[in-house]
This record gives structure tokens, C-alpha cells and sequence, in this order.
């Protein structure tokens, strides 16, 4: 005859049989459950631009690619480069709970970096996240909760290409945004590599886009070269500045194909659309389970030289061997 304690102990044996079952249930059903689920990805974007807007649209292509387009729901925003209007934006995001956030572009990545510890969040159009986010110790992995891609092309590459393109030149103008940090980045190793070379290199910073005119007329004048790095501002406003330095008969040599194809001679540049394409590509990873983001370092695009046909005409510019035309 069974006892009131053996009974007892045999249903609590059963209890935890089932319930370890369940768990274990739970636990391998995790990958298929993601495969089932509905994704809402929160894109917040600092400026709509060429660049900007490759790398947004290769992100959607790529996660729609992965997880099928009835699996994914875009909400897409732009902050109109205002990096007060990036932080509604993301705020906005994580009052939503959405499962994923891309930051396109720096000001985008700070603010949701500062609203959020929890949602993953991946960067592109970055060019260095260690300076982007004040990391004193960065060497290749954010860790936490942010990964994404970078736009970094070999700086010294391009500054080697001013050398190529314009032997006789001795004043290399550097114009860029003083409130962008990374263009800053981009324009002291360039500097310095140029400065070693004995070249005169003079800074062109204009605060935003209501100042660029005048700093860009000043930069054309003073300048035999000027070069423009990976830039959301002058990105934005690159008619202007092709107005100003075609008119002067200044060349550009451009950080990116964006700003290339609008004023520039020359780049040495990615595909914002590759990109782009990539860091979908780990977003799907990150939700369907298969990857931590704490574990995922930067990613980056190899660079190409690209040339402007129609300027390079226009300036009477001969382009050696190497060199592809712009798309």
C-alpha cells in the first residue's frame, strides 16, 4: 500500500517531468517561433540623401530578402539632419518596443545608443564608432546592445589619390562640418597625411548647411584641390557646392560616390547600398536568433576608385588607369 508521502512525491516527480518538458519544449522552439513572428524595425534616418538613402534601401531589401516581406513592418523615419529630431525619433522607437533599431548615420546612432540598453541596435553610414560614441577603449566591437557597419574608406588612400591626380598641387583645401565628429576624424588623418607630404593643408569648416556657400567660395578661391570627406551635411547640399567649385575650376576629390557624382573629380568609395545590404543581413541574424550583438564586431565595405566622367571633361582632367567610371 502506498503512503500519503510516496503519492505526494510521485506527483511532484510528474509535475516536474512535465513542466522540464515544456521548458525544454520552449527552449527548442525558440529559432521556429522567431521564423513565425512579425518583426517591426524602427529606422530612424539623419538626412536624406544618395548615400543615406542606398543604405536604407539595401538594409529593407536585405531583411526582406531573409525574412520575407510578410514578416518584417518598416517604420521609417527621416530627422531632416537635425539630431535633436533623431532622438524623438528612437525615444519614439523604444515607446513602441520595437525589435530592432537602425541608426543611419552618426547623429541617428548617438541618440539611440543614449535612449536604449536593451534593443539592438545597428548602425550604418558610419564612419568610426569609437569616436562616434566616445568609446576610449574601442577596437572593432561595441558590445552591448550596438553593432552595425561602417563607411570608413582607406583615408590615406584618398589622400594618396590627390597626390596622383594633381602632382603640382600645393594647397589642398579640407571642407567638411565642424559638428559632424567623424567628418573631423576624416579630415585629421587626411591632413596629417598630406602636411607629412609637404603639402599646405587649410580647414574649411562650415557649422550647417546655411554657411556653406560662403565657406565653399572662400575654400575654391584659396585652394588648387579641395577635398570633401564622408560628410551628411555636404552630402545634402552638393549642388551648391558643385555650383561654387565647377565654376571656380576647383576639383574635389570626395569621401564618398555621392558627393563624387555631384562635384567631384575622384573617390575612393563603398556601396552605401552593399552596405546597407549587410547590415540587414545581421539584423535578421539578430532577430531570428542566430546571432549576439554584443559578439558582432563593425563590419566594413571594400572601397574602389570611381571617377566623374562629365567633370573631369569639363576641367580637362585625364584620369590614369584604375579608375571606374561613376555609376
Amino acid at each position: 500500500m502506498k503512503t500519503k508521502r510516496s503519492i505526494t512525491s510521485a506527483l511532484l516527480a510528474a509535475v516536474l517531468i512535465v513542466s522540464l518538458c515544456l521548458s525544454l519544449a520552449a527552449c527548442s522552439g525558440g529559432k521556429d517561433s522567431a521564423k513565425d513572428k512579425v518583426f517591426t524595425v524602427g529606422i530612424c534616418q539623419l538626412v536624406q540623401h544618395e548615400a543615406l538613402d542606398a543604405a536604407t534601401q539595401g538594409f529593407k531589401d536585405a531583411l526582406v530578402d531573409k525574412l520575407g516581406a510578410d514578416k518584417v513592418q518598416f517604420d521609417e523615419q527621416n530627422a531632416q539632419n537635425d539630431p535633436q529630431m533623431c532622438s524623438t525619433i528612437v525615444n519614439s522607437f523604444v515607446s513602441k518596443n520595437v525589435d530592432l533599431i537602425l541608426a543611419n548615420a552618426t547623429p541617428a546612432l548617438q541618440a539611440a545608443y543614449n535612449a536604449t540598453e536593451t534593443i539592438p541596435i545597428l548602425g550604418t553610414s558610419v564612419t568610426e564608432y569609437g569616436v562616434a560614441l566616445k568609446l576610449d577603449d574601442f577596437s572593432g566591437t561595441v558590445g552591448g546592445n550596438v553593432s552595425g557597419t561602417s563607411d570608413l574608406a582607406p583615408l590615406e588612400e584618398q589622400a594618396e589619390m590627390i597626390l596622383e591626380l594633381f602632382p603640382d598641387a600645393k594647397k589642398v583645401g579640407l571642407l567638411y562640418c565642424s559638428a559632424e565628429p567623424n567628418s573631423d576624424y576624416q579630415v585629421k588623418v587626411v591632413e596629417k597625411y598630406l602636411s607629412d607630404k609637404g603639402i599646405t593643408c587649410t580647414r574649411f569648416s562650415f557649422s550647417d548647411s546655411n554657411d556653406i556657400a560662403a565657406v565653399t567660395t572662400k575654400a575654391a578661391a584659396d585652394s588648387d584641390v579641395i577635398y570633401i570627406p564622408t560628410d551628411n551635411t555636404a552630402a545634402s547640399c552638393v549642388e551648391t557646392i558643385g555650383n561654387i567649385v565647377i565654376s571656380a575650376k576647383t576639383p574635389v576629390i570626395a569621401g564618398e560616390a555621392g558627393i563624387c557624382s555631384g562635384c567631384g573629380v575622384a573617390t575612393l568609395s563603398i556601396s552605401y547600398y552593399d552596405l546597407g545590404y549587410k547590415t540587414g543581413e545581421m539584423a535578421a541574424a539578430i532577430l531570428l536568433g542566430e546571432a549576439d550583438i554584443s559578439d558582432m564586431p563593425i563590419a566594413y565595405a571594400e572601397a574602389s576608385k570611381k571617377y566623374n566622367p562629365e567633370i573631369c571633361e569639363e576641367l580637362g582632367i585625364t584620369v590614369p588607369d584604375g579608375y571606374e567610371p561613376l555609376d
